[in-house]
């Protein structure tokens, strides 16, 4: 990937289960793991091992995640689309595989008018992402 993303997800509860899944598409470390039950403030009951916090990076891509504290639960994908500039075909390809497993593909991998190839994909937890990369 050739840019910083910086994205924080919150989830209702599955913060677990959405970091494993984003580990496996994209490789990288899990850290800074933190339930809310860890932290140093009351907790309401129930919300103990809730991910308050974690990382998920591999080189420059930093993943941030969190299950949601204020007991409303998010909107699928925050109506945020997030974009990766990428290097290379193989990597495009397999990303978007990856991501559209149990997912959606709102624009299927393709040529654009734009000189590059792209690629939306909605991912099985309603996270849009914008897969692109510039042909030369």
């Amino acid at each position: 990937m050739k840019q910083h993303v910086t994205p924080y997800l919150t989830f209702n509860g599955n913060a677990r289960e959405a970091i494993s899944f984003y580990q496996n598409v994209f490789g990288g470390e899990i850290a800074d793991i933190q339930s809310f039950g860890e932290a140093n403030y009351e907790t309401p009951p129930g919300m103990e091992e809730r991910i308050m916090h974690a990382r998920l990076q591999n080189g420059s891509m930093l993943v941030m995640f969190s299950d949601n504290f204020s007991g409303t639960e998010p909107k699928a994908g925050s109506q945020i689309s997030l974009a990766l500039e990428l290097n290379n075909k193989k990597e495009i390809e397999e990303l978007y595989l990856k991501l559209k497993e149990e997912g959606t593909a709102e624009m299927e991998l393709q040529d654009t008018f734009w000189g590059a190839t792209f690629a939306k994909v909605t991912d099985k937890f309603g996270i849009t992402w914008d897969l692109n990369l510039h042909n030369e």
